[in-house]
């Protein structure tokens, strides 16, 4: 899954120059978190979160009357207080790779940019979150079965030929592993099929809990079989 696909492309930024009040109104306005910051040129230069507005706005008991506050808010630049040279990413990187630069540099989402540093669009968590959705297949509903199964060939093949003989329509199939010393272990399948008949989805639970290692299976709820 490549970036190109799944980030936002319509972007609104601010410049260097900006004031914070300006970008905290734009934060606010749009209901996002953060704004890359860009030159003349649209090459990214910075980025700055609604937690960077935060901590450089004065506290709650500050002294100051109404017109001090609106003029040193006024005063304070988004280049003052934004991250400088910020992580990114380039329209051909996956989407994995964002969402492992993400949770490990702990930041909610990055500039897309080209080879020049033009801003292209942006990633953020949210992106993730609709990947997921997306691949997993869950809005169309069906039921969702959980195997441990070992982590050799043609294990799965017996499972997708039962769900073949009852016409199932698969959605999803997702294969996960705990870590690396785990990979002549086993791995947890999740398949989702689409909705059918209660009666006929009964059937086919009951004929896969009898012949693999089900971990759960899901439709209205979670029914947890270990």
């Amino acid at each position: 899954m490549l970036i190109r696909d799944w980030m936002t492309k319509t972007v609104h930024t601010v410049t260097p120059d900006t004031s914070m009040m300006k970008a905290s109104k734009m934060l606010k306005e749009h209901d996002i978190s953060r704004l890359p910051v860009v030159d003349e040129k649209n090459r990214v230069v910075g980025i700055i979160s609604d937690r960077d507005i935060k901590e450089a706005s004065p506290s709650k008991a500050t002294t100051l009357d109404v017109h001090e506050l609106y003029y040193l808010l006024s005063e304070i630049k988004v280049k003052d207080i934004m991250t400088v040279d910020p992580f990114c990413a380039k329209p051909l990187d996956t989407v994995e790779d964002a969402a492992v630069t993400m949770i490990g540099k702990k930041i909610g989402g990055m500039p897309v940019v080209d080879d020049q540093g033009i801003l292209q669009g942006i990633i953020t968590d949210s992106d993730i979150f609709e990947v997921l959705i997306t691949i997993t297949g869950v809005r169309f509903g069906g039921v969702q079965f959980a195997f441990e199964l070992p982590n050799t060939p043609g294990t799965l093949k017996p499972i997708v030929d039962i769900l073949r003989d009852y016409d199932a329509r698969i959605i999803s199939i997702l294969t996960s592993m705990e870590g690396p010393e785990n990979l002549n272990k086993s791995r947890v399948v999740n398949i989702r099929i689409m909705p059918m008949d209660r009666a006929v989805e009964n059937k086919i639970i009951d004929d896969l809990k009898s012949k693999f290692k089900m971990l759960f299976w899901a439709r209205d709820n979670v029914h947890p079989l270990s």
